[in-house]
């Protein structure tokens, strides 16, 4: 097995090819990222940061170059097998939190570990436990409504991590709160990726957050440095 938890190896993406309008958003873009590795990414708005996290989390294809998750190539899977391993290895946290309204707290973590044929009984436990290690156990039983902005992006980091994804990708996922909640939902996400050991990189403007990582990416012209 690879010693990179994730590699993008040249990867280039443009949009509306042929067209007068074409984008190119990545040229070359390059990295390796480790277990137990935290990277921030790090570029101006429109720059490229979600679409390079989407094609590393198999949610968009490259135009050229080559994706691997622990070793094993990505470019040529079917999408079942995508779908498969973005379900198992992978983990999204957004600037907003997506939970489904209609839901509890609890809920909202257990869903994802039941579409995996986790039993419900061990879903329910996990989420309590993930629930306890960021602070927020005792609101299990709220929707998201009657939870603050800060309690919501919690639960999402939960969630993300509810199937014991190997590597999370995360795009501006503070951006939505104000400077204090944000100090505390990165101190919980920290905590969390470092007691789990898996590789996250985490896209932000935010560049005291960004130096509390193990290294900085910068998105440049469509290339990383």
């Amino acid at each position: 097995m690879s010693e990179f938890a994730l590699e993008l190896d040249g990867i280039e993406k443009a949009y509306n090819h042929g067209r007068p309008n074409e984008v190119t958003v990545l040229r070359g873009a390059s990295l390796r990222l480790r277990p137990g590795e935290v990277v921030a990414l790090v570029a101006p708005s429109g720059a490229g940061k979600s679409t390079l996290l989407h094609i590393a989390g198999l949610l968009d294809t490259a135009d050229k170059g080559a994706l691997r998750h622990h070793g094993r190539e990505m470019g040529d899977l079917t999408d079942r097998a995508r779908t498969e391993a973005r379900r198992r290895d992978v983990g999204f946290i957004y600037q907003f939190h997506h939970l489904l309204p209609e839901f509890t707290a609890l809920e909202n973590i257990v869903i994802p570990q039941l579409a995996d044929g986790r039993p419900q009984a061990e879903a329910e436990a996990r989420a309590r436990s993930l629930m306890a290690r960021v602070g927020v156990e005792g609101r299990a039983g709220h929707r998201p409504a009657a939870l603050s902005g800060g309690e919501q992006q919690r639960v999402a980091f939960c969630r993300a991590l509810a199937n014991a994804p190997r590597l999370l990708l995360a795009d501006e996922p503070t951006g939505n709160l104000d400077p204090t909640t944000s100090d505390q939902v990165f101190a919980a996400l920290m905590d969390l990726v470092r007691d789990t050991g898996l590789a996250a990189l985490i896209a932000t403007h935010n560049m005291e957050l960004a130096a509390r990582m193990d290294r900085i990416l910068r998105l440049d012209q469509g290339r990383l440095a």
